[in-house]
């Protein structure tokens, strides 16, 4: 990647984030968000707000991805963090995905959290799977057909964990 950057995400970055956002919920393979948000409910979900963080991966001004994260659940939760990542389908296989996880990562390192964990990664998305694996998550748990993928049918939603101690 030449010249890109990862920087908080700005109001103005939902337009370029919204097309490859609303194309990776229509493909229904890696998100349960229902298939008729709109660009605003979208936004709302995704643009985190302090204690979270959303994040895009810039590149010569083109949003290539973009990551939340923060707190996984509020109160006695709130010291292990979460994070959500998605990145334009015309940017695959250039390392987005894995600088997004690795900004992550470190941001929940330098805010004090315990750990991360990922609630709902998709068993099918092997891409996802690996590279969390690689960066060091291990799969604690999987419930057995909760997301109905649009080509595989009901498949598990493993539950992983990165403890940051």
């Amino acid at each position: 990647m030449t010249d890109s950057r990862i920087r908080p995400a700005v109001a103005d970055d939902w337009p370029k984030i919204w097309p490859f956002f609303a194309t990776i919920v229509a493909e229904g393979e890696t998100y349960a968000y229902p298939d008729d948000l709109t660009p605003a409910q979208a936004r709302d979900l995704w643009m985190e707000r302090p204690p979270g963080l959303t994040v895009v991966l810039e590149e010569d001004g083109r949003v290539l991805g973009t990551a939340k994260m923060g707190p996984n659940r509020p109160g006695r939760g709130d010291h292990v963090g979460t994070a959500s990542f998605m990145v334009d389908p015309a940017a695959g296989g250039r390392g987005v995905g894995r600088a997004l996880a690795t900004y992550a990562v470190d941001w929940h390192r330098e805010h004090g959290y315990a750990g991360i964990q990922f609630n709902a990664v998709v068993e099918t998305n092997h891409a996802a799977v690996h590279l969390w694996r690689a960066l060091g998550f291990e799969i604690v748990g999987t419930v057995p057909g909760a997301f109905r993928s649009a080509t595989h049918g009901r498949v598990g939603l493993h539950v992983m964990y990165l403890p940051l101690g």
